[in-house]
């Protein structure tokens, strides 16, 4: 297997490593502050859950990207995938850790005045927002390889 090859199989991984991490630190983020908030109120616990589980999402935009990128591997354009997988995994990664973060504080919040559950789910959306530009941008770039 040559260098160019490998290199195609590295931005593979990134497509999915990086924003698999993003989407671990993000729930862990959201679900310490469920944990919490479940702890002191009675009820409305599902929803709770949901937002901690949103950033999950991210993992599953870097599979779609990694089967694309796969797709795409021969001996030419090994770089130009390593450098998708990188770039867009970080992306993906990084909106990720932040919807954790926004989800943490629409948990605390909704905790307190339940009725902001669906304005703190949508700055949550907006969030994940970024994750699937990347995605898209990733797909864009990859298709017009080869």
């Amino acid at each position: 297997m040559d260098i160019n090859t490998m290199l195609g199989y590295v931005g593979c991984a990134c497509a999915i490593g990086i924003p698999a991490l993003g989407s671990s630190i993000g729930c862990g983020i959201a679900g310490a502050a469920s944990h919490g908030v479940m702890a002191k109120v009675e009820e409305g616990h599902g929803k709770f859950i949901g937002m901690s589980a949103a950033p999950s999402s991210q993992t599953i935009y870097g599979v779609v990207l990694m089967f694309v990128l796969l797709g795409k591997i021969d001996a030419a354009a090994g770089l130009a995938l390593l450098g998708i997988g990188l770039f867009c995994g970080i992306g993906i990664c990084i909106s990720a850790i932040y919807q954790g973060k926004v989800a943490a504080t629409g948990i605390l919040a909704s905790s307190k005045k339940p009725e902001v559950f669906g304005k703190c789910f949508a700055a949550v959306g907006i969030v994940e927002s970024f994750a699937l530009f990347a995605m898209v941008f990733g797909l864009i770039i990859a298709t017009s390889i080869g």
